[in-house]
């Protein structure tokens, strides 16, 4: 039995610590919880002395005394996250893992931890990776994109993203980002016109084009970095619910598409029919649309390489003769980050889940909104 008292046994095992002699420090540091009160016992490194020499149990078993003492102290949680992943369970050390380095981002990480630290969040990413994999080998191909969805989410490559509309917001229709075309028919006669309308904007002058972006003499500039700037440029053919005539008459093939298109009609409102221009270094910041009544349509006119859109957690490019049809009520932005630039024909549809009796009293209100100048 020894007669040296709790501290001085403490002090002999962080020396031996300190000097690499493990067995030496387990002895001591042993010795001293036996005597010692629980809440002064340097835990964490009798845990340090016990994983030096192999014993593993007992190394746990002191991580778990200082955790029940400190349920979130960061030292700790990243050893024993070590131990999970030295016995093969991914799982419980990505939780230990995951829940040091979210506390550490609070309180801060202890001095000299920096290593383990970085391992750690290296093994998370390296463990997910695995666990997607496991995931994808689990449930096979063919999935449905409802299937596809709810696995995304489980992933972490999704996210649940939700209608967010700056005006209007109609209750109870699903939380859709994109769209599939091919639940649009109409969609297949206006692409056969897109030779016409792309030899359309071959014949229009790029100066033909106005900064989407305005700001209007009876309202407050909107704070917009791209207020004012042709490099996201718009040519109408629609603007407010009335046609442009002068561009209508200049492009005969894209009114003729449009035609088919199940537009709002929304007197001094709907529907907004444009060539919607970006050009290189574009950056279109994230934003939400005003109403979740409508989806935004893109057919691409000119696509050009390295042009992104996201809406929500999923992000899409433009192809050749493949439509974008998307939600503008949830966050969404777009980029150009090629040399060329992106030219695609934007217009607003329905929503088809929005029945027809609904339509026209959101095109009565809407259009009262438009109309409404507070006057007597």
């Amino acid at each position: 039995m020894t007669t040296a008292s709790p501290d001085t046994l403490v002090a002999e095992g962080l020396a031996a610590l300190r000097a690499r002699d493990a067995a030496r420090a387990a002895r001591a540091l042993r010795a001293a919880a036996e005597v010692m009160v629980a809440g002064r016992m340097p835990w964490p490194a009798l845990a340090q002395a016990e994983l030096a020499l192999g014993n593993h149990g007992a190394a746990e078993a002191a991580l778990d005394r200082q955790l029940a003492l400190a349920p979130r102290d960061v030292g700790a949680l990243l050893a024993k996250g070590q131990l999970w992943q030295r016995a093969g369970d991914d799982r419980a050390a990505v939780s230990f893992y995951a829940t040091a380095l979210a506390q550490a981002a609070v309180s801060g990480l202890p001095r000299g931890m920096e290593g383990v630290a970085a391992a750690a969040q290296a093994f998370m990413s390296e463990a997910d990776e695995a666990f997607r994999r496991h995931l994808d080998q689990v449930v096979g191909d063919g999935l449905s994109p409802t299937m596809e969805e709810a696995l995304g989410l489980l992933r972490g490559t999704r996210q649940i993203d939700l209608q967010q509309p700056s005006l209007f917001y109609y209750p109870g229709l699903p939380q859709r980002r994109f769209y599939d075309p091919a639940d649009f028919p109409w969609l297949l006669e206006m692409l056969a016109l897109l030779p016409a309308m792309q030899a359309e904007l071959d014949a229009i002058a790029g100066d033909s084009f106005a900064p989407y972006v305005t700001a209007s003499a009876d309202r407050p500039a909107p704070n917009n970095p791209l207020l004012g700037d042709p490099s996201w440029g718009a040519f109408y053919f629609w603007k407010d619910g009335a046609p442009v005539a002068e561009n209508a008459v200049r492009c005969p093939a894209t009114m003729a598409a449009l035609a088919h298109a199940p537009m709002p009609i929304i007197p001094g409102r709907a529907p907004n029919a444009l060539w919607s221009r970006l050009r290189p270094g574009t950056h279109i910041a994230p934003h939400f649309g005003m109403l979740n009544t409508r989806l935004i349509c893109h057919v691409p006119i000119r696509t050009a390489p390295r042009c992104t859109l996201r809406v929500g957690s999923e992000t899409r490019t433009w192809e050749p003769g493949v439509p974008l049809i998307f939600d503008d009520s949830m966050e969404h932005e777009a980029r150009n980050a090629g040399p060329e630039i992106r030219t695609v024909l934007l217009f607003e549809i329905w929503r088809p889940e929005v029945p027809e009796a609904d339509r026209a009293a959101i095109a009565r209100l809407l259009e009262g909104i438009a109309g409404y100048d507070g006057a007597a």
